[in-house]
């Protein structure tokens, strides 16, 4: 049942991911001398940026929101309400904002109240993006359960569109207002029609789609699992396709003035595309760690990045030089004893959700510490998917190496880890004999 729900709901724990309790002590109104932005407790899942530039909000796997002051670089709100990741934000106008999570919900805010206005239910799992309709009177969702809704923000039901067949991980409106564009797991690009004729127009792709943006002149980019940007004009058709980098694109953005795409990887870069020539114009390479967001300033020549080690960077679109100084903290990096090791730096990608040590905890995924020899979905401390308590899986060499194979939602359906694979058997291998070292208690 759909619900619109007040603030003062009392708040449910779905336990999703072990990152629930995760709160923040950070000094409000302070200042940086850096153009990165520091606060988030967890890798940095959303970003979002005013139309005039001052402010962003960002959200995180560590269940919080925060909103930024981009001309003083200081945070000056941090917004606690869901019980989990907070995979997506939006900022409305008229100082309002939107946050949504792997908790299922959805919390409008007015900035600089301590609560949510109104709470939108509905969902049935985790919530990983969200888009503002140009006019501003409706709020897109997608969802890992195979919809998207469309929630009137004046109020009234949400049209819930479900012809998706897997995990849906992306939504945007064109500019003129008049269809919304879904991309899935089901490597599928859907167009739907917001008025008139309700059936959608259905693009087919070549692999599992999670992230899109659309220009203002009808053009449509979707991110792609093989790490490629796919471009296909307002009525479907495919109109190029540029290789961002080798592992698959996780967010996208296209800048303002439409000469640029931004395709963030999971590989740790951030591939910035030309529109006009369809090449890749540079490459923006921070830590080597995941990057879960990207969003470019209204400017057009500077973007924002957000990543698996909990910062905020600002970059030279034009240069792809960051505007900061890139700070490496290696003094926590759990991969630092395995410096030069292939199948440790294919593992990178996967540190903001696994440990691997024994006295290490869960994180938004189960430690990997013991993981050879034991069953699917019984680590302890976890609350696993119940469609993965059902599987007859027994973790060896030789089933992780299929799930990187053929990909997580075709391997272990139901699962909520982010789909990927490894094409090259040799990296896979390379894979499994560094977990195999790496896990052992």
């Amino acid at each position: 049942m759909v619900r619109r729900v007040l603030a003062q709901t009392p708040r449910r724990n779905r336990g999703r991911s072990a990152l629930l309790a995760v709160l923040i002590a950070l000094p409000i109104g302070a200042t940086s001398a850096f153009a990165q932005l520091r606060g988030h407790g967890g890798p940095v899942r959303a970003l979002a940026i005013s139309a005039d530039g001052q402010v962003a909000i960002s959200g995180s796997f560590d269940a919080t929101a925060i909103r930024w002051s981009l001309t003083r670089n200081a945070a000056e709100q941090v917004l606690r309400f869901h019980s989990d990741a907070v995979n997506a934000v939006a900022l409305l106008g008229e100082g309002r904002a939107a946050t949504a999570g792997a908790d299922g919900r959805i919390a409008i805010w007015t900035l600089g109240k301590t609560e949510p206005d109104i709470v939108l239910e509905g969902h049935t799992a985790p919530i990983v993006a969200l888009a503002a309709s140009p006019d501003g009177a409706t709020l897109a969702s997608a969802s890992w359960d195979h919809t998207v809704r469309l929630w009137p923000l004046a109020g009234g039901a949400p049209r819930v569109l479900d012809e998706h067949t897997q995990n849906v991980n992306g939504v945007a409106f064109t500019a003129d207002g008049r269809a919304l564009v879904s991309v899935s797991y089901d490597l599928s690009v859907r167009i739907w029609p917001l008025s008139g004729a309700q059936t959608p127009t259905v693009v087919p792709m070549p692999t599992p789609l999670n992230a899109v943006a659309t220009g203002t002149d009808g053009e449509i980019a979707v991110g792609g699992a093989d790490g490629k940007v796919y471009f296909l004009t307002a009525g479907g058709a495919r109109a190029g396709e540029v290789a961002a980098g080798p592992r698959p694109v996780i967010s996208i953005a296209i800048s303002p003035d439409g000469a640029l795409v931004a395709a963030a990887g999971i590989g740790g870069s951030v591939g910035v595309i030309d529109r006009k020539t369809r090449t890749l114009a540079r490459t923006l390479v921070g830590p080597g760690l995941p990057v879960w967001s990207v969003a470019f300033l209204p400017d057009s020549r500077a973007l924002l990045t957000g990543g698996a080690d909990n910062i905020i960077r600002r970059w030279n679109a034009a240069t792809g030089e960051p505007i900061d100084p890139i700070l490496l903290e290696t003094a926590g990096d759990p991969l630092a004893a395995y410096a030069g090791d292939r199948g440790a730096e294919i593992f990178r990608a996967c540190v903001a959700c696994h440990t691997l040590g024994s006295d290490q905890a869960n994180r938004a995924g189960p430690t990997l510490a013991g993981i050879f020899g034991r069953r699917i979905a019984t680590a302890p401390g976890y609350n696993f998917s119940e469609a993965l308590k059902h599987l007859d899986i027994v973790w060896t060499p030789e089933t992780v190496s299929k799930l990187f194979e053929i990909g997580p939602q075709a391997y272990t359906p139901g699962t909520k880890m982010p789909e990927q694979r490894i094409g090259s058997e040799q990296d896979r291998a390379a894979l499994v004999q560094f977990l195999e070292r790496a896990t052992k208690r």
